[in-house]
């Protein structure tokens, strides 16, 4: 087990380091010179070369490389060209609203997903599979932002239950935390939640077809072990592929959510920072998310041998 997991954090250095290459590489493949568009059409020379020497632009491609390598690995993501202020402090600041509401997403999609692909794959082919397969059919088809819109009009305006908008910190006040997180929450998590609902009901429906399924039946066990104990279990593999992909939709879908309700997360400062053609942050803000991305998928890659032990050898 533990050779298994060396070689899986091991095999994620190179994966890194293709990211920060790639992220480095967007700014200088980029149409035209990054220091004009950041000036814009009225700046002067001066205040183009300014900004190109402020963003080490002037410098050949080998320096350049090698000074932003330096400065990731010294946690220096650079300055941002507005504010002026570190982009790792920016970061920073808006790194808890994101993880909070991703934290939050996941854990409501999966805690729905997961019993109504059992209950779709139990009773498949009766009515309750079809509405359930109706159900997630939707969430494959419904924008992030319509769905959003939608529950800030149907909950906040007409009802009053939740708050339009707006984010509370956690050490500020744990409950309005919750309460302000769950309809931007629920709208970013449908998409996974219709992944892994169609993935559970497949994978466990094929596994209750399995000769272990019709033992444990004929040993007398009760339903509800065959269906987690025995068919849940078994089916978990592919289960967990499917939640490590859906983190990617779930990363995308964040930059629309925050927008919506107002969150002051990293999906927002990074699309901020797009319309106001800040370089560094659009930098700083791609490499950490693609870095936790990669965690996450190494978290998904360790979690196999923990349902399957014949994966550890």
């Amino acid at each position: 087990m533990t050779v298994y997991v060396i070689r899986r954090v091991i095999s994620v250095i190179p994966v890194l380091a293709v990211v920060a290459l790639i992220v480095f590489g967007l700014i200088r493949i980029a149409p035209g010179d990054p220091a004009a568009i950041i000036a814009g059409h009225e700046a002067t020379m001066e205040e183009v070369e300014g900004i190109r020497e402020a963003l080490g632009l002037n410098e050949p491609m080998h320096v350049q490389l090698f000074i932003y390598v330096k400065d990731i690995l010294r946690g220096d993501l650079g300055r941002s060209i507005l504010s002026k202020h570190e982009v790792s402090h920016l970061i920073a600041q808006r790194l808890v609203p994101t993880l909070s509401l991703a934290i939050l997403s996941e854990v409501i999609a999966l805690f729905i997903a997961i019993p109504l692909g059992v209950l779709a794959a139990w009773k498949a082919n009766t009515w309750i599979d079809r509405v359930v397969m109706v159900f997630a059919t939707l969430g494959f088809s419904v924008p992030v932002f319509w769905l959003g819109f939608l529950m800030i009009w149907l909950l906040a305006v007409k009802l009053g239950i939740f708050p339009a908008a707006g984010y509370v910190a956690p050490s500020e006040d744990l409950w309005r935390w919750f309460h302000r997180l769950i309809m931007p929450a629920f709208a970013t998590g449908v998409i996974i939640m219709a992944l892994v609902t169609r993935m559970t009901r497949a994978t466990v429906l094929e596994t209750l077809k399995e000769d272990y399924v019709r033992t444990a039946r004929a040993k007398g066990l009760s339903e509800s072990v065959v269906l987690i104990r025995h068919a849940l279990r078994n089916a978990a593999l592919p289960i967990i592929t499917v939640i490590g992909l859906g983190v990617a939709a779930l990363l995308s879908g964040l930059v629309v959510t925050e927008s919506v309700f107002a969150i002051p997360g990293l999906g927002r400062l990074l699309l901020n920072a797009i319309l106001a053609r800040d370089y560094p942050i659009i930098q700083g803000a791609i490499l950490v998310t693609s870095t936790v991305y990669v965690f996450i998928n190494l978290l998904v890659d360790l979690s196999y041998a923990f349902f399957d032990p014949r994966i550890r050898y």
